[in-house]
């Protein structure tokens, strides 16, 4: 990373741990054999995989023959909805999702919804808290699919309590652990869920590489077709480095993450706090408990957030305006909107979101060189009126 640049947009990626640029390397030049051979170099290029299998399945407390690795958690997003959509039509077309979910999980029901499906869509609080969807529930429901915290906002849902009812339901229970894994508790058990996905980049693995939890018995159609790989659910030569690389991230995030988490806690309040008390007009968004450690979102009067992205980022800050997968859109965050907030205030949100190795002296440089961009921006800005803040305060 550049010299003094202070990366704060670990939600969007995580830069890869030396250790597992270091793991995956014998994978790319030594042991580099086809995993699905039978010769000795392809037999150590299987270890590899099956090795990382196990990691995975320790942090996501599984057996590994319950772990398919896939692209990301974008693809393990469609497989496992639409997977499930497929094979369960002989009962019913019915999903139930969240207002606030990721695009992989939106879009792939919107895409559903073109071909016959019906999907409800539960909504959220003015905290992006979701209501539990026992109300939602229908003869006809084949699929529950609810993201373990949010991407913007940080919240953490209360999956183990949906869990409880889809269980008592009989509905197969999905959730999207993107940005969850690898950073708090996300034990299958204890969650309840029949399938979780997730995204090696995420917590200082390579991009591209992800990973799939199905239970043992869960009823899904293979979402790639070909090849026998993945005990014949997931065609597709393997990749061996790739996820080599995700399997030491999963053991780094078994080792490391309650100490990570305590210090993220303590550096995000901080930030938030010194945020809140040094400029006027801004407001903390997302649980104030039920959080992602290390996440700071927050909305400020009057100005937009890609002109607030931008100032930081000629002082060397990395951070971002909302999801990176949505990054260049004019369209307000629709999380944000499905938590009632206004249009006009919506644009004004800037997300910080903390990572491993950021120090209390990167918190006190933003602290420092924030406030100042935030009253010039305003001092240029036609919308920002110090006497008409009440729908802003809501």
């Amino acid at each position: 990373m550049k010299k003094g640049l202070i990366y704060l947009d670990h939600a969007a990626t995580t830069p890869m741990d030396v250790s597992v640029h270091r793991e995956m390397g014998q994978y790319c030049c030594l042991f580099f054999g086809n995993p699905a051979t039978l010769y000795s170099l392809g037999r150590r290029s299987n270890e590899g995989v099956e090795k990382a299998r196990a990691e995975v399945a320790t942090l996501l407390g599984s057996s590994p023959d319950e772990v398919y690795f896939t692209s990301g958690g974008t693809e393990s997003d469609n497989w496992a909805i639409q997977g499930t959509a497929f094979s369960h039509m002989e009962k019913g077309k019915h999903i139930i999702t969240s207002t606030i979910e990721h695009h992989a999980v939106l879009d792939t029901c919107k895409f559903l919804e073109k071909i016959g499906f019906e999907v409800t869509y539960v909504p959220v609080d003015a905290r992006a808290l979701i209501d539990p969807v026992r109300r939602a529930i229908r003869k006809d429901t084949i699929l529950i699919s609810i993201m373990h915290a949010n991407n913007e906002v940080g919240t953490v849902e209360p999956i183990a309590e949906i869990g409880k009812i889809a269980r008592k339901a009989g509905v197969p229970f999905h959730t999207d652990a993107v940005q969850t894994v690898g950073k708090i508790p996300a034990k299958v058990d204890e969650l309840g869920v029949d399938m979780l996905s997730l995204s090696g980049h995420k917590f200082y693995g390579p991009k591209g590489v992800g990973a799939m939890y199905i239970r043992k018995g869960t009823r899904i159609q293979r979402f790639m077709h070909g090849g026998g790989q993945e005990h014949n659910k997931r065609a597709g030569t393997h990749n061996v480095q790739g996820i080599v690389g995700v399997g030491a991230a999963a053991k780094l995030a078994v080792e490391h993450m309650s100490e990570d988490a305590e210090r993220l806690r303590k550096l995000a309040t901080k930030l938030n706090d010194g945020l809140l008390s040094s400029i006027p007009d801004i407001r903390s968004n997302g649980h104030p408990e039920n959080k992602l450690p290390g996440m700071v979102h927050v909305c400020l009067e009057g100005i937009e957030g890609e002109a607030m992205l931008l100032c930081l980022d000629a002082e060397d800050i990395c951070v971002s305006s909302g999801s990176a997968c949505t990054t260049g859109s004019l369209d307000p965050s629709h999380v944000l909107l499905a938590m009632g907030m206004p249009a006009e205030v919506a644009h004004g949100s800037i997300r910080f979101s903390l990572g491993r190795h950021n120090t209390e002296e990167e918190i006190d440089r933003v602290l420092e060189v924030f406030p100042p961009i935030v009253r010039k921006l305003r001092a240029m800005s036609p919308t920002y009126h110090k006497t008409n803040l009440q729908t802003f305060r809501k």
